[in-house]
């Protein structure tokens, strides 16, 4: 019988990054999505069948982590083999505007899952993914960043996950859950939301390209990342749940760039002179900065045989050609409508 898996999130980088591997490996997904006026499924569309098709492996589901009744209902409905909990307010900036919603969401949305396993568990057993993060680190206490690292949280939504990483150990030792926090740095994709700095600076590169704008506005150019490419750390989501007991594990890439860094790989790929088109803005500092985060996955590779496919120049690259054609659509709709 084919495995089932439960996502939170699934409509997200991701979350949809995950569906498709799943989806590749045979599984039934079920993805929970937050009712909109609009839909937002854009980066699952194309793996999405009707649902009353014989074939279909993917379906969606109405609920919102901050209730904890409608999550409970549907993990007890459906019963999934595993469950990755990916859904989040994930951007750090905005957390400092809506620190009480980032909570919710962010962290009691954690233990929301974490409790409706536990219930399920009492009649079969499943598996639960917590989606941690870098920002937990912080105002970093060692270089580079392991699994046993203290965390400094900068920012409520750093706080939040902190939450839910303890919460998840709670969990697991507690009620004999197998439960495993991925603590993932930073990564991303062409499927990266708009309002993230790599996406906001590729989005800009190659609108600027074709005469779509001339200025990008940034903030701290100096702070540092370790960037690998989402499609690359979902493989290792998936691996920690395969193991034979639940752990904690840091995935990263073990090279860290700064802003500056990205925009010369991003603006480069153009011939552009990007010391030309941004400019620094205080609206997008936040109000404690972390200046540096660099993983150790050591661990990922002895345990989990997981390591990184795509280096930081390369992902600027394919994040460039990807929106590359967005931006050759837009001048040529600007042309036609002129």
């Amino acid at each position: 019988m084919n495995k089932k898996a439960l996502i939170t999130g699934i409509t997200g980088q991701d979350g949809s990054y995950l569906a498709e591997l799943l989806l590749e490996k045979g599984y039934e997904v079920h993805g929970i999505v937050r009712r909109s006026s609009t839909f937002n499924t854009s980066r699952i569309d194309h793996i999405y069948r009707d649902p009353h098709d014989p074939d279909a492996r993917l379906f969606l589901h109405y609920g919102d982590l901050t209730d904890g009744q409608s999550i409970t209902n549907l993990v007890l409905d459906h019963e999934p083999d595993e469950i990755y909990n990916l859904g989040a307010q994930s951007h750090v900036r905005v957390s400092f505007d809506s620190p009480a919603y980032t909570l919710q969401a962010t962290g009691v949305g954690a233990l929301n899952v974490l409790e409706a396993a536990r219930q399920l568990n009492k009649t079969k057993t499943t598996k639960v993914y917590q989606a941690s993060s870098s920002e937990m680190f912080g105002d970093v206490l060692e270089t580079p960043q392991t699994e046993a690292t203290p965390f400094q949280p900068q920012s409520p939504y750093a706080c939040a996950k902190v939450y839910a990483f303890h919460q998840t150990v709670n969990y697991r030792n507690a009620y004999d859950l197998f439960a495993s926090n991925g603590i993932l740095f930073n990564h991303e994709s062409p499927r990266r939301g708009e309002t993230f700095v790599t996406r906001k600076i590729t989005r800009a590169a190659t609108r600027i390209k074709f005469g779509l704008q001339d200025k990008l506005y940034l903030g701290n150019l100096d702070a540092k990342r370790d960037w690998g490419y989402a499609k690359d750390y979902v493989e290792g989501m998936w691996r920690m749940l395969q193991q034979p007991e639940p752990d904690d594990f840091v995935l990263a890439t073990g090279v860290t760039h700064t802003i500056r860094q990205f925009l010369d790989f991003s603006f480069g790929h153009l011939d552009i002179d990007w010391s030309k088109h941004v400019e620094m803005d205080s609206r997008y500092l936040r109000p404690t900065e972390v200046n540096l985060l660099l993983g150790d996955a050591s661990k990922a590779l002895d345990v989990l045989g997981w390591e990184p496919q795509t280096s930081c120049q390369e992902l600027a690259w394919l994040m460039i050609e990807h929106d590359l054609e967005l931006a050759q659509e837009e001048a040529t709709q600007d042309s036609l409508a002129e």
